[in-house]
This record gives structure tokens, sequence and C-alpha cells, in this order.
């Protein structure tokens, strides 16, 4: 018996204790070398019915658990929340901390010497590596994959991206709703995450560039086969892992989170990868800020994939995917370590792309200096973003008058009035959706256009608000204005009619409103009483961080490697 394996405290003593844990186990059918000193891998899955973009990962575990068989260890796989970000209200981001939890108690709590990470939808994924940079043991992350290409009248559509497009054409009068209804059932083809480059495809294509899954990880669609041997192989993977004592800590670095930044911004990624970063950074004691991300601000975008291209998932893979993209990048990325030991530019030696009008290549991009950007000024004082790559570019320098809804439900009652007073040049502020306000921060940032406007044309307009949005939606929006009006930020104080200048090039945005207006206004407003008075919700209204510290709780950053010591019996 191996006594510096973690499980050995478990498994490995001829005592009681050891007695309990062996024999609880064994009424599951395990035999005695089961428990003769192999690793014990934990495999934390977040299937569920509720979380579509999950579904597969049932199938994936089996997978996992054989390629650990195969190299001598033993499979224990455990559930943890799922978080379904379109089945669950108010909203999966409110959750994402609790999935944190979840996974970080369980696998501390359990005698498993390595763990292997089964995730897919938005929040799981970065949900899962929170935790498990809080107890730093040996992981490997396996993804669902993207569901295959929507079809839909001879076309493929995707996920979220076409669904927004859908719904202003019906509110414009340019589709029928037979029409949109029609669509629907082509969107969502088989098992798997959005096959936009969405939040949950961005997650797993960051994951992969910083050396945290084995190459090929982020593009293979759900239903692949390639994917279940991936699957397998990162089983075996994982015990070899152990052996070698990798863990997390030697492969989640300060180079493998500005690689991070560095890919999302070739991608065309999510801007909801700026808060799943700084908060699994928090988490795994690595400096990193809001500022860090204007690393990506002039990397060209080289994936044409909706929403800031016309590709879908499906089509990124066959391309070559993000082997191909890490090759493509290599003279931009920092040396740093993966899972494989070996440095992550590695993994695109060799990668031949089947695609340039999928994938293109720095000389030659799909778009220049697409990464996102950072906004500061006295309308966000701690920062703001807004990405490029799904933008107008003429909106990019804009200034215009303020039209304020003070929450989502001043929104959806009046965003439609045929006499709301907004022309092409407004600025639409939304208020009270930040991490407290809303709770949760949701993905309403990207504001419907004004029925009266879509009307006459109009497709974009700059959207301003403390929300986020979803990684399949587009338009000129400002994010994560921080500090959120419910905290007492600028935003708070913003009024209809007031002027307003976005200047994204210069990273600015500004309330031009004097300070001495500003001060009388602070001085009569009062923040909102919540309405979460229990709960895991009052938890986090009490305790979560603005948008610039990746909207974590509190009391959660950092880590906790202690070994267990006492027993439960």
């Amino acid at each position: 018996m191996d006594k510096k394996r973690r499980s050995a405290a478990w498994y490995g003593k001829l005592d009681r204790d050891g007695f309990i844990h062996r024999s609880w186990m064994k009424n599951q059918g395990y035999p005695d070398h089961a428990f003769d000193g192999r690793p014990i891998i934990g495999i934390c899955n977040t299937w569920s019915e509720l979380t579509p973009c999950n579904s597969g990962l049932r199938d994936l575990a089996e997978k996992v658990k054989r390629g650990v068989w195969e190299a001598g260890g033993v499979p224990v796989e455990f559930p943890v929340m799922s978080l379904g970000e379109t089945q669950m209200r108010p909203t999966a981001m409110l959750f994402r901390n609790l999935l944190a939890m979840d996974v970080e108690e369980s696998i501390r709590a359990y005698g498993i010497d390595g763990v292997v990470l089964l995730g897919g939808c938005d929040k799981t994924t970065p949900g899962q590596l929170m935790g498990a940079a809080s107890v730093d043991l040996p992981t490997i992350v396996v993804s669902s994959g993207p569901m295959l290409n929507g079809k839909w009248r001879g076309q493929d559509i995707g996920s979220g991206t076409d669904v927004w497009k859908f719904s202003e054409a019906v509110r414009a009068g340019e589709m029928s709703i037979q029409e949109f209804m029609a669509a629907e059932s082509g969107m969502s083809r088989s098992k798997g995450v959005c096959m936009t480059m969405g939040t949950a495809s961005t997650m797993a294509s960051l994951v992969e560039a910083m050396g945290l899954s084995l190459p090929t990880n982020a593009a293979l669609p759900a239903v692949d086969a390639r994917r279940e041997a991936l699957a397998h192989l990162t089983g075996r993977r994982i015990v070899e892992m152990v052996a070698e004592d990798l863990k997390l800590s030697k492969v989640l670095t300060r180079q493998s989170f500005e690689n991070a930044i560095i890919a999302n911004a070739a991608v065309g990624g999510s801007t909801n990868a700026v808060m799943h970063l700084l908060a699994i950074a928090g988490r795994a004691e690595i400096e990193l800020a809001l500022e860090d991300f204007e690393l990506g601000a002039e990397i060209p975008l080289l994936v044409n994939c909706m929403p800031s291209g016309k590709y879908l998932m499906e089509d990124f893979c066959y391309a070559g995917g993000m082997p191909v993209v890490i090759n493509r990048l290599a003279e931009k990325l920092r040396p740093a370590n993966t899972v494989l030991g070996i440095d992550i530019c590695a993994y695109g030696e060799g990668a031949e792309c089947f695609n340039d009008d999928v994938i293109f290549t720095l000389d030659k991009p799909f778009k220049p200096a697409a990464g996102l950007r950072v906004l500061k000024g006295n309308l966000a004082p701690k920062g703001a973003i807004i990405k490029p790559s799904a933008a107008s570019e003429h909106l990019l320098q804009h200034e215009g008058e303020a039209y304020v809804f003070e929450n989502i439900e001043d929104l959806k009652a009046n965003i439609d009035r045929d006499d709301l007073e907004v022309d092409a040049s407004t600025i639409l502020v939304l208020k009270g959706c930040g991490p407290k306000g809303y709770p949760g921060m949701p993905e309403v940032g990207n504001m419907p256009i004004p029925r009266r406007l879509v009307e006459q044309g109009i497709k974009d307009m700059v959207r301003v608000s403390d929300a986020r949005m979803s990684g399949t939606a587009f338009g000129t929006v400002v994010l994560h204005v921080a500090p959120e009006a419910n905290a007492g930020g600028p935003l708070a104080l913003v009024e209809t009619g007031d002027r307003i200048r976005l200047d994204a090039k210069a990273g600015l945005l500004e309330l031009l409103v004097d300070d001495a207006e500003l001060a009388k206004r602070r001085a009569d407003w009062l923040p909102e009483e919540s309405r979460y008075t229990r709960g895991y919700a009052k938890l986090y209204i009490d305790h979560v961080m603005q948008a610039d510290r990746g909207a974590d709780l509190d009391f959660l950053v950092g880590k906790d490697t202690q070994p267990v010591t006492r027993e439960s019996h």
C-alpha cells in the first residue's frame, strides 16, 4: 500500500475505520484488490435530464471508467449539482458558486486521489474548476461537446444566435410565428451544448487552451464516437497524473490564464469567460484582474463561428478545432504546462487546417483586433466590458441620450410601447441586474431593440447594464458595469435624458453629468430592499463580490489543501 496516496487514509488502514470504508464500498461488488493501493479516481458528473447540454455525460462517464480500469485505477462516479442554463430561474449564474461549493466539499470529503470533471453547460465547467482548484488534486476535464448543427429549411441554424435573430424578425413582421415555431425542432438535433461559440463551447475551448483537457476536447460533437474515445483516454491519463503527482496547481498557472485570454479573443469567445476566469483564478490564488483581459484586445479573430461569424462548432471541429487555433497562435502563447506534462504549444504541433474559411491565420484574420475591451470611466469605476467582434463598428464610438429601465420588469413592460421616446442614437440603460440586484447577474444585457425601431429597420443600438449577455448573443452591448446599481454604483444614478459617451477603442465609458448633480442624486439614493430573506439566495446576496472580482462569494476565495484527519465514526 502506497501510504503517500490520499485514498490510503480511507482504504489502507487495517483497523475499524478501514474495515468500514472498504466494507461499505464492497456492497457495490468491488473485489478485495480494488483496495490494494491502486489510485481511486473520482468522476465528478453534472449529468441531469434537467440540463439538456449535459444529458450525454452519463455515457461519457462509462467511457472514462473504462480508461481508469485499463490504467490500473478504480473509478468512482459521484453526482454534483447540475446547472441548466436554459432551464433554471432566476438564472443559472446564481448557482454557479453553490455548484463550486458542492464540488469542493465532495472532492475534499471523499477518499479519492484524482478527479475527472464532466461538465458542459455554461456554468458547470467553471463551477467545477472553481471547486477543484480550492482542493488541488490531479484534475482533468472532459466536456460534453456541442450539438450537431441545427437545420431548418435547408440551412444551418445556430442555437441562441439564430433564436435572437428569429425573435427580432417576428417582432419586425419579417417572419411568421408559424415559421418561428417550425425552426424550434430543427435547432437542437442531438445531445450536447450550444453549437455556436456560446459560453459552453467557449469554456470548452479555453479548457483546452489552458491544457486542462486532452487535445480536441473543445469541438468534437457530443454524439461523435471520437468524444467517447477521448473520454476513455482521459480515464487512462488521470491515473498517470496521480502517479506523477500532477496536481491542478501545476497546470493552472498565471501563464495558462493569459493563454485563455488570448485564445478567447481568437475564437470570438463569450464575455462570460471574464467572470469565470476571474473566479477560477481567485480560487487558485493567482493574481488576475479585469485589466488583464486587455491582453486579448489586439489579438485578431481567427475562428469564423457564430455569433461573430457564420459557421458552427461542428464545422470548427471538421476544420481542425482548437489544435489548429493553438498552432496558429503559437507565437502569441505563453509557455505553460498541461495535463499531458508538455507545453501547450505541443497541442498544436502538426495540426492541419481543413477549411481556411472557418479558421483563419494571424496574418490574414477573419477580423482584426477582436478581443474583449475593458472600459473604465465615471460610469464604471471598477470596469465594464464590450465584445467588439459581435458589435457594430459604427457604434463602438458613440455618444447619445440614455433611456433608463430601472429593472427587468420595467424593461419588459415598456420596451415595445409605441410612444417610447427613443431613436437610433439612444443608449438603452438597464439597472438592477448585477450580482446582488437580480440576484445572480442574468443574461439580459442584450436588451431587445424597441419594437418601433425594429419596424424601422434598426438592428443594433448601444446598450449598457450591470447584467451579462449570452455567449450566443450579439450587438453593441456594454456589460458587467461595476459596481452594479444595487451596490450603489454610479449606474444607479443615471436618469433618462443623461448623455453617455462610449469609446470602446479608447476604453472609456462616461456619464456626462457634472459632479455636483451626481452628488445630489447620491444623497437621495436609497438601496432597494432585497426580496430574498432566507436560504442560499440570501447567503449569495450577502457575500457575492462584484463583477470585476468574478462574482464569487467572498469567503470562498482561495484554497484549503490540508488533509482531512477527523473520522466520521
